[in-house]
Order: C-alpha cells, then sequence, then structure tokens
C-alpha cells in the first residue's frame, strides 16, 4: 500500500517558508538536501511539491543521465518533450543544449553556451513562481553543475531551487554544493536515518489496525539502519497484514554467511541502497557488463533469486556497511 512521507517535519516547513519567500517577489531561493542513499531525498522533494501554496506556475525538473553522461543533460531532461518554439535563443544552439540527434555538430564557446541555458530556463519560468528540481547533483555533467550554480545566483528568477544530492568527495561537485550554500539565504539540510518512532509510523500505515509494539518497532528499526529505502524493500518483500512474518524477515538470518569477493560485496551494497546496473557500473567504475556477472554470482552465492531478495538479504547482513559514492571526475 502507499505510505505518506513520515517524520521530515522541520525540513518540510523550512522548504515551505523558503517558497513563501519566492512567492512574495524575491528569488531565487536555494535549498540543498543532501544524504546517503536510500534516506528519502526523492521522497521528500515529491512531498514538498505536493504540499506547496500557492502552487508552482511551472516545474522544471531533471537529474542526470546516469549512462553516457553528455554536457547539460539536466537541462536536456527538462527540456525532453517540452514545445520550445517560442523560445528566442539561437535554433543550433538550442538543440545542442536538447541534445537532439540532429544537433549540429559544431562546437560552442563554454561560456556564450551557458549564457543561452540561462537564457532558456530563465523564459520557462516567466514570471513565475517555479520550483527548479534538481536530482542527484552529485552525477552531473560539469555543464550542468556550472548552470546550476549559475541559476542560485541568477538575479530576480522567481524561483526555489531544490537539489538533492549525497555527499561527495568529487572536487566539482563539492564547489557546486558550496557555491550553492553560499548563496544569501539558502537552506542546507542532511538526511540523515529514520528514527524508531519514524519506523513505528511507517509500520502503522503499512499494518492498519495491527499491534506494531514499539520493541519490533526498533526490531525493525536496527535491522534496516533507519534507512528509509530498505524499510521499504523489507515491507514490499513481506505479506500483508502478517506482522509476525514481517519481525522474522527483519530479524538477523540464520543461514552462514556467503564466502563473497571484496566487489561482489561492493555490488551487494549498492543493490541494497536500490541501484541499477548502469549505476553500479558508475559507481564502482567497471563496465555494465561485469555488474551483470557479479549480481549473477550473488543470486547463487545468497540463494536468492532476484535483485529484491538479494537486496534483503544485504539488509540482514549488512546493515551498517557504508553506502558507496561515484568515483570522482577524471
Amino acid at each position: 500500500m502507499p505510505v505518506t512521507l513520515v517524520g521530515r517535519a522541520r525540513e518540510r516547513a523550512e522548504l515551505a517558508a523558503a517558497w513563501t519567500a519566492i512567492s512574495g517577489g524575491t528569488g531565487p531561493q536555494v535549498a540543498v538536501v543532501t544524504g546517503e542513499p536510500g534516506t528519502g531525498k526523492s521522497a521528500l522533494v515529491a512531498a514538498v511539491l505536493g504540499e506547496l501554496a500557492p502552487a508552482p506556475v511551472t516545474v522544471l525538473a531533471g537529474q542526470a543521465r546516469i549512462h553516457s553522461p553528455a554536457p547539460y543533460d539536466w537541462l536536456a531532461a527538462v527540456l525532453s518533450g517540452r514545445d520550445t518554439r517560442g523560445l528566442r535563443v539561437p535554433a543550433p544552439a538550442l538543440a545542442w543544449l536538447a541534445q537532439h540527434d540532429a544537433a549540429p555538430v559544431e562546437r560552442f564557446a563554454p561560456g556564450a553556451l551557458l549564457r543561452v541555458a540561462t537564457r532558456v530556463v530563465r523564459a520557462l519560468v516567466g514570471d513565475g513562481p517555479a520550483v527548479l528540481v534538481v536530482e542527484d547533483l552529485h552525477a552531473l555533467d560539469p555543464a550542468s553543475l556550472n548552470l546550476v550554480a549559475e541559476l542560485a545566483a541568477a538575479p530576480g528568477l522567481p524561483a526555489l531551487l531544490l537539489v538533492t544530492s549525497r555527499p561527495s568527495a568529487d572536487p566539482l561537485v563539492a564547489r557546486t554544493l558550496a557555491r550553492l550554500t553560499g548563496t544569501p539565504g539558502a537552506i542546507r539540510q542532511h538526511l540523515g536515518p529514520l528514527r524508531p518512532d519514524d519506523v513505528a509510523g511507517v509500520l502503522a500505515q503499512v499494518y492498519p489496525g495491527r499491534e506494531v509494539t514499539p520493541a519490533a518497532a526498533r526490531e525493525v528499526w536496527q535491522r534496516t539502519g533507519g534507512n528509509a529505502y530498505r524499510l521499504t524493500e523489507l515491507v514490499a518483500t513481506t505479506a500483508p497484514d502478517d506482522v509476525p512474518a514481517l519481525l522474522r524477515a527483519a530479524a538477523p538470518g540464520g543461514e552462514p554467511p556467503a564466502e563473497l569477493t571484496a566487489r561482489e560485496v561492493e555490488v551487494l551494497v549498492c543493490l541494497r541502497d536500490g541501484m541499477a546496473n548502469k549505476q553500479i557500473a558508475r559507481v564502482l567504475g567497471i563496465s555494465v557488463r561485469t555488474v551483470t556477472v557479479h549480481v549473477s554470482n550473488l543470486l547463487r552465492k545468497t540463494g536468492t533469486t532476484s535483485r529484491t531478495e538479494a537486496a534483503l538479504w544485504a539488509v540482514r547482513h549488512t546493515p551498517s556497511a557504508p553506502s558507496l559514492t561515484p568515483r570522482s571526475h577524471p
């Protein structure tokens, strides 16, 4: 069953206040939400977008393209499927920014292209108020990072720039995050694990009318590390209305530990954190084909039959293993 966002009341109120400032005629407002994989950054953004009052006139949303990233991936995602015929920018540059197949092969000066990209976003925002959603800043290409930082400092842009990112040691990402959080009035939020009472709130939604004791909720919290994604996976693989089955699934497994290689453990942690094969390849710096081989070996060694089961196995056996982040740009 669908579960509404639990907790994060302070973060939601803070973002709502930033939106009120935009609606009052100031802008842009910058909000950066960081957190490890599975902590609920995207869920928080989705909940806030549904609560904003007045509702945004425009929402421009984009994220990194995990496989074969290209310049201005964020803007290309924003422009995808959008009618751009009314935009007063050079057609060749617009086609290049939108990553059209028929885009000219000529190269544009980086500074000139950045100015065109900024003009495109301003035109799409219009009189606003608008929300610009940038998901997974840590995985964006350098051109997109420059554009996001430029938008954060764009005078009079009537928009809330809402950015999510994992913590990153990549110098380009770290520099961009510093630029964003250094803008006047910027909001910086870091999402940690859910608390035991938050987990209890989720379980109360999943099992309405069933008693979930505080001790049971704490047991589930301990086994999932308070990670929202791991909690979701645990609930999704348990029969509905069967609290005892949930507790059995959350309990430490009785099966002997699998003999996994160091690389297989890294892939397993990525599966636990909900990554697709392409994302795993990027994080570990290996090919997608190699990831596929590792996943196949993991299913065999852990005695599981699907990625979801392997992820749940990882929740039971590697709850405290640290999440992995993408390798730095070369």
